[in-house]
């Protein structure tokens, strides 16, 4: 008996000592996503549970190249319609499936023809596929698409398992199955998502955690709270005003990238029963609340200068800003003649849904007093992201401060929200100026040429303004020191290849 309990009691210290070793990363986010599934998810803190979860043909460097991940290589014909991609042979999927060309094509198609993929526009140029072998595809477009490697960059590039999605259907979500990093463990709605490390990983020597746990906590204040109590190993949004507290706190370390996005506020236009409102009917009322907002003002009084105001898709020191419009000014008296042309000069009720976060709760509480001043009374109506953004999507609203994580080609950051149809148009904006300038811009491979359609579309948009742009943020992490290794990347995602935590 005394053997048998010396025994036991080894055989619970060895089990004991592995637990210690097995380390969970545990990362704190704003929001909590939407579904997990690629072709039909839409929500930024999504993307950086994807980035664990579902590798993609290619990736970009910090520096926004263009690499492999899945994909080796790439080549385009002499004309710019067919892509040929060679392929990594040594990567399996999460249920050991193989990754091969045939699942590329499955992939393909399922976010070009599936009903609910919301990846349709950024894969409309790809006409037909052919799986050479099991490590070549031949990719053929209608047209060049100077965008489409681009967009395999992001989520119409992840892979999925396709006995895993064939047998979900639009049930995917519940149990994605990539071939990342970490596999799906669980997920409790609004509590946290597990995943857990894949040992079959054809990159497993890189990732140094048994497992990652993100756990939505919207208010800035308790996210940071939560890391210095030790409950979090790292954030993602921290706060602007909180800079300095991090910054001094010899426990904390932080790292930051300029966005490639940008913050706004959508207005609905045409999609469904409640487009029908002054705001949604007068492009006039929505370029009244636009000169009504003082955007440096804005990025002052809520993020102490460390943003930049933006009145357009791109930030103003990006290549592709249209110089024409540069971000106005504020002008209470020529928005107020905007109102009394279109026959209100008694004033205008809007109603905006926001986050329910105190930072943008704040970024719309500092609008909704700059507009009043101009006779534009806004309420506000907070919501769960991932319910905001449903809402959005079914026309639910009347407008939504919402905004978008950007994209490496410019195309990303335009073509599907102001396009006819495009897939994450939640305005239901419609000009066949605008669709036949963007539908041209992704054709060409010559920057000036892009450059000159996209300044076109921008000054018909600077006109009818769908989206009422506000500001282009900061992605800024703060980590516990014993977190190394983690390199931040203008996308906002959190890589965590080579990142590490000492016990």
């Amino acid at each position: 008996m005394q053997t048998w309990k010396t025994l036991g009691l080894a055989a619970l210290l060895a089990a004991t000592s592995g637990l210690v070793h097995a380390q969970d990363l545990r990362i704190g986010r704003q929001e909590d996503p939407d579904v997990l599934d690629p072709d039909q998810s839409r929500t930024f803190v999504g993307r950086i549970v994807y980035a664990s979860l579902c590798d993609k043909l290619v990736d970009i460097t910090p520096q926004l190249e263009i690499i492999p991940m899945l994909a080796t290589g790439w080549e385009w014909n002499a004309d710019g319609t067919e892509l040929t991609m060679t392929l990594r042979d040594d990567v399996v999927f999460h249920d050991g499936e193989p990754f091969n060309a045939e699942a590329v094509a499955f992939n393909l198609n399922r976010s070009k023809n599936f009903e609910l993929s919301r990846r349709k526009s950024e894969v409309s140029s790809v006409e037909s596929w052919e799986v050479v072998d099991d490590t070549t595809i031949k990719i053929t477009l209608a047209a060049p698409d100077a965008t489409l490697i681009a967009q395999f960059a992001d989520r119409a590039g992840m892979m999925l398992s396709p006995k895993a999605a064939e047998e979900a259907g639009e049930e995917f979500g519940l149990n994605p199955v990539c071939a990342g990093p970490f596999t799906f463990k669980e997920r409790i709605q609004q509590d946290r998502i597990v995943l857990e490390k894949f040992a079959d990983y054809y990159r497993a020597d890189e990732i140094n955690f048994d497992s990652v746990t993100f756990l939505p906590i919207p208010d800035t204040t308790v996210r940071l709270a939560n890391l210095r109590a030790g409950d979090l190993d790292m954030l993602e949004r921290l706060a602007a005003t909180d800079v300095p507290s991090v910054m001094s706190d010899d426990g904390l370390t932080m790292e930051k990238a300029t966005s490639l996005g940008y913050q706004g506020i959508t207005i609905n236009v045409g999609n469904g029963d409640r487009a029908n409102t002054p705001i949604g009917t007068d492009s006039r009322v929505r370029r009244a609340l636009s000169l009504s907002i003082d955007r440096e003002a804005l990025n002052q009084v809520v993020f102490e200068g460390a943003f930049a105001a933006g009145n357009q898709p791109y930030p103003p020191d990006s290549p592709w800003f249209n110089s024409a419009f540069p971000v106005p000014q504020r002008d209470v008296d020529a928005a107020k003649a905007l109102l009394a042309e279109a026959g209100l000069e008694g004033g205008v009720d809007v109603e905006v849904q926001v986050a329910n976060n105190p930072v943008q709760t704040q970024v719309m509480q500092v609008v909704q007093a700059m507009a009043a001043e101009a006779g534009i009374n806004i309420s506000l109506t907070a919501k769960e992201f991932a319910t905001l953004l449903a809402d959005q999507s079914a026309g639910d609203y009347t407008a939504s401060q919402v905004g978008w994580s950007g994209r490496v080609d410019p195309d990303g950051n335009i073509h599907q929200f102001m396009t006819t149809g495009g897939g994450i148009n939640d305005s239901k904006y419609s000009n066949p100026e605008v669709d036949t300038l963007l539908n041209e811009a992704r054709l060409s491979n010559d920057t000036a040429d892009r450059k000159a359609k996209y300044d076109a579309a921008l000054a018909i948009l600077q006109e009818d303004s769908p989206i009422v742009y506000l500001y282009h943020q900061v992605w800024i992490w703060a980590l516990d020191n014993n977190v190394s290794g983690f390199v931040p990347y203008p996308d906002g995602m959190i890589r965590l290849h080579g990142v590490s935590m000492t016990e």
